[in-house]
């Protein structure tokens, strides 16, 4: 089981049929309690405020460069 925002990048047939196959349930959070995907939102707040407003990427690979240095550093 997967619980995602209720945002539409979320709740697109893709998503859903790609889930479905792999066996994988999609639960959302209820509308209205944002708490209830805390976790997940504070760490993206984090990724945007501490690394991703500060670069201008290139390339996707320096994206993903300075992501994984980001994130060995964040994780210890």
């Amino acid at each position: 089981m997967i619980r995602v925002d209720n945002g539409p990048e979320y709740i697109s047939a893709t998503l859903a049929i790609r889930a479905a196959k792999q066996g994988i349930a999609l639960t959302h959070i209820q509308p209205g309690k944002p708490q209830q995907n805390a976790y997940v939102g504070r760490y993206n707040r984090t990724v945007r405020h501490e690394w991703l407003d500060l670069y201008s990427f290139e390339t996707i690979a320096e994206a993903q460069s300075i992501a994984t240095d980001w994130l060995w550093t964040y994780q210890k």
